[in-house]
């Protein structure tokens, strides 16, 4: 898997993967400030900036010698090692490949796919195909499960490049991975069934999170311009308190779900910090990062649907978010994704996922909304909660030749105004592919 020993200068000659402790380069740093001091120099009067709070050390653990101590089961720590691997080639794949649509679309789903989707979802299969202990794989790309082993002892369930409507954009973009046991397999099973799941960040560096016997850790590729894995962060804990939200399907805070505008208007009030991006992997797992985040998906009706999946997103995000005490919602009964029967490869489902006060507010205020059924929204109608509740909504962008005069330039892939054809749109005009 890649090891070998490193010898330079200011550095432990170590292996990676399976050697000790890696030491990094020695360097001049810059005098630390007292906490209270660098609180009061805060950018911003409102000092809604979160910092990370890593500290340096002077060595870091292998990925070999954490999952020897903190991963019990010796094929399950097989497994793990494999998906590391997986995920460190995806990494130079997205590092070389342009960001182009696929020749061939395979997606059975009606998603488009890009020709990195297409190469981190091969590499997943090809990783099934020669790995002995998965007794079955299934991908988001394709509504099945395939049986890979006979004979193996682990059932795996990934998104392989979770991010595609961004990753264009060069933004961060992830791997999601669920693994089960063959005793349960992934259909007819739950999210707590899971053995473990990890989540691969592909940013300016790339990091994977992954549920072990004690907790989450967090693990750094290529530190220090090393091949392997370095531990960058051990028992990752999400407070029950945040100051961070992550708004989706926001849509329906001023129609569908009027409780879901009353929850945002809270945070808004409060003060809190806006960190949304689109991505569901960035923007969950910065509660990893910086202890603390709420993400919010409510279900809005036909309007605008629970998109998320289960088995390939939601139950092994929950996993990790729920290993790291924090807590999940199906936005519907308010009981937690960890619970909720997987009765189908592609079943959708709602979430709310974070820190576990931000949780319960959900619940607490947005839940009688879907009860009560979301209100269908249609073109004209007045919105049912904010500052301009009852009143018709401002004209939208039209889209039969005509250019409105809000617009300074064409929307991105227009021609004279109009709306491309709906089998060329990704995402379309609503942007109906981010979560």
């Amino acid at each position: 898997r890649g090891v070998r020993s490193l010898a330079k200068p200011g550095m432990l000659a170590v292996s990676l993967i399976s050697g000790s402790a890696y030491t990094l380069p020695s360097r001049a740093r810059a005098p630390r400030m007292d906490a209270a001091v660098a609180k009061d120099a805060a950018f911003g009067a409102s000092h809604t900036s979160f910092y990370t709070d890593a500290v340096a050390k002077d060595s870091y653990e292998t990925l070999g010698e954490v999952l020897e101590a903190k991963c019990a089961d010796p094929e399950l720590r097989s497994v793990l090692g494999t998906m590391f691997d997986g995920c460190g080639t995806i990494t130079e794949a997205l590092r070389k490949e342009l960001v182009t649509v696929a020749e061939k679309q395979e997606s059975v789903f009606g998603d488009v796919q890009l020709g990195v989707d297409v190469l981190a979802d091969d590499l997943m299969w090809d990783i099934c195909k020669t790995e002995p202990l998965i007794k079955e794989g299934a991908s988001e790309e394709e509504p099945e499960v395939r049986e890979m082993h006979a004979d193996g002892k682990f059932c795996v369930c990934w998104d392989p490049l979770d991010g595609s409507s961004i990753v264009d954009n060069n933004w961060a973009v992830g791997t999601i991975l669920g693994i089960w046991g063959a005793e349960t397999g992934i259909l007819g099973a739950t999210g707590r069934d899971q053995k473990a799941s990890l989540v691969a960040l592909y940013g300016p560096r790339t990091t994977v999170f992954v549920t072990l016997d004690d907790g989450v850790y967090e693990f750094t590729l290529g530190v220090g311009g090393a091949d392997g894995w370095l531990c960058s962060r051990e028992r990752v804990r999400i407070s029950p308190q945040s100051r961070i939200f992550s708004p989706a399907n926001l849509r329906t805070a001023r129609h569908e779900l009027p409780g879901y505008g009353e929850l945002i208007d809270f945070w808004l009030d409060q003060r809190y910090t806006l960190r949304f991006c689109g991505g569901l992997v960035p923007d969950i797992c910065q509660q990893f990062s910086k202890g603390q985040g709420v993400l919010t998906n409510p279900p809005g009706g036909d309007t605008a649907p629970a998109k998320l999946r289960l088995a390939f997103e939601c139950a092994p995000f929950s996993l990790l978010v729920e290993a790291a005490g924090g807590k999940s919602s199906d936005a519907v009964t308010g009981g937690s994704v960890l619970d909720v029967p997987i009765e189908g490869i592609d079943q959708r489902t709602s979430i709310a996922i974070g820190s576990a006060d931000e949780v319960d507010r959900f619940n607490a205020l947005v839940l009688p909304s879907v009860r009560a059924g979301p209100i269908p929204y249609m073109d004209g109608q007045p919105t049912t909660h904010g500052l301009n509740a009852g009143k018709a909504p401002a004209p939208r962008p039209p889209q039969d030749g005509r250019r409105s005069p809000i617009f300074l330039a064409e929307p991105s892939g227009t021609e004279n105004g109009k709306a491309p054809p709906a089998s060329q749109q990704r995402g379309g005009w609503g942007d109906q592919n981010v979560y």
